[in-house]
C-alpha cells in the first residue's frame, strides 16, 4: 500500500482567487487532512483482489434479489442471473446505499443528515497541478477540491450543503445541470472539473453523506461490515474501519469455532461490541460540523480562513490534533487473533 501511495504532500487552503493561504504538510508518523497512508480505491481493491486470488472464488456482473435466511440451516440466496445458492453466512459489505443490506433490515436501516452532497470524478491532469490537496471554500456552502494520484491524473470533487433533493438518483445530464447553476459564480478551477466531469461520465458519481444507523449489524446468519453498517461521510475514517472491521469479523469467526462448525451468533455479538463503539466515535457528525467547515456567509468564510491559518502553526496543529485524535477512537486497542499469528498485524492511525 505504501508503494502505491499517491503522493499527496498535504492539504493547501486557498482563497476566492485561488490563491493559498494555509497549508497543513503532511507529517510522518502522524495522521492529519492527509492521512499516513493515501491510496486510490481501485489500487486498494486490486491489491485486496490480489492477495484473496486462488482462495476467494470472485464473481462479476450479478447481485443479489432475496435472500431466505433459513434458521438452524442456513441462507438461500437468489441471485440478478438468475442462479440460486446455499450459504452458511453472508456477509453484506456494499457500501452506504447496500441494496443487500436493505432486503435484510428493511426500514430499520436510518441515516442522520449531514445536508452534504459530493461529487466525484477524474480530470486530466495540466502543468499547473502539483502533489497538495488543495481545497477552496465558497460562500453558499460550497467547497471545490482537487488531489493528486499516481496515474497522471487528478481527482476533482464539488461538494455543497442542501436539503435532501434526490440528486444522487439523478441521471448524469441531470446532475450536471444542477451542478453547473450550483457553481455557476465559484471562478478558479471550476469550469475545468465541470467540464471534465461532463466529459467522463464512468469516471463521475455523486453521493449524499448521510449517516448509516443500524440498532444492530446482524440478524439471523447475514451481518454487515464497513459503510453498509456505518457510514459517516467523509470523516476519513470509512476506509480504515472497513477494513479493521472485516479483520475483527474473520478473527472472532475463527474464535467462534468448533472443529468444523462455528457459533455464529457469539462470533456477530463479539464482532459487534468490539466495532459499535469504536465506528460510532468516529464516524458520528459533530452537531454542526458541516455548517461549521462549509459556512454559507462572507463572514463564516473570514472566520474559517482565520481557523486554518492558526491550525497551520505547527504548535498549534499538533495539540488540536492530539486532542481530535484522542476524541476520535485512538484509544481503540485491536485485539489479537491466533489465525493472523503468521502475519502481524499493526494498527496504524489512517489510511485516506
Amino acid at each position: 500500500m505504501k508503494a502505491a501511495s499517491t503522493g499527496e504532500v498535504g492539504i493547501r487552503y486557498l482563497d476566492h482567487r485561488g490563491e493559498p493561504y494555509a497549508e497543513l504538510p503532511a507529517l510522518e508518523g502522524a495522521d492529519g487532512p492527509t492521512a499516513e497512508l493515501e491510496i486510490l480505491r481501485g489500487k486498494l481493491s486490486e491489491i485486496l483482489m490480489g492477495l484473496t486470488e486462488g482462495t476467494v472464488e470472485h464473481r462479476f456482473g450479478t447481485h443479489v434479489v432475496a435472500l431466505d435466511d433459513r434458521p438452524g440451516d442456513g441462507v438461500d440466496v437468489a441471485f440478478a442471473d438468475g442462479t440460486r445458492e446455499h450459504f452458511d453466512l453472508v456477509v453484506v459489505a456494499e457500501g452506504r446505499n447496500s441494496t443487500t443490506r436493505d432486503l435484510v433490515f428493511g426500514d430499520e436501516v436510518g441515516t442522520i443528515s449531514r445536508g452534504l452532497y459530493i461529487a466525484y470524478g477524474t480530470i486530466a491532469r495540466t502543468a499547473a497541478d502539483d502533489d497538495w490537496w488543495r481545497w477552496m471554500t465558497a460562500r453558499d456552502s460550497r467547497m471545490v477540491g482537487l488531489r493528486p494520484d499516481n496515474t497522471g491524473t487528478i481527482r476533482a470533487n464539488l461538494g455543497f450543503l442542501a436539503p435532501d433533493l434526490g440528486l444522487d438518483r439523478l441521471g448524469h445530464a441531470a446532475q450536471m445541470t444542477v451542478l453547473r447553476n450550483r457553481f455557476a459564480d465559484v471562478g478558479w478551477e471550476t469550469d475545468r472539473i465541470l467540464d471534465g466531469f461532463e466529459a467522463a461520465p464512468e469516471e463521475f458519481y455523486m453521493e449524499r453523506t448521510d449517516k448509516v444507523v443500524m440498532p444492530t449489524y446482524s440478524r439471523g446468519r447475514v451481518i454487515v461490515v464497513g459503510d453498509a453498517a456505518w457510514a459517516g461521510g467523509p470523516t476519513g475514517m470509512g476506509t480504515t474501519l472497513a477494513l479493521v472491521g472485516a479483520y475483527v469479523l474473520a478473527g472472532e469467526l475463527d474464535a467462534a469455532r468448533t472443529g468444523d462448525v462455528i457459533d455464529h451468533r457469539r462470533a456477530f455479538t463479539a464482532y459487534e461490541r468490539i466495532i459499535r463503539p469504536y465506528a460510532e466515535s468516529v464516524q458520528t457528525p459533530s452537531s454542526g460540523n458541516s455548517r461549521m467547515v462549509m459556512p454559507r456567509t462572507t463572514r463564516g468564510l473570514r472566520v474559517l480562513r482565520a481557523v486554518h491559518t492558526l491550525l497551520a502553526r505547527p504548535a498549534v496543529r499538533s495539540r488540536v490534533e492530539h486532542r481530535l485524535l484522542s476524541r476520535a477512537g485512538k484509544d481503540f486497542v485491536l485485539p489479537s487473533y491466533p489465525i493472523y499469528a503468521d502475519a502481524p498485524v499493526t494498527a496504524g492511525r489512517g489510511v485516506g
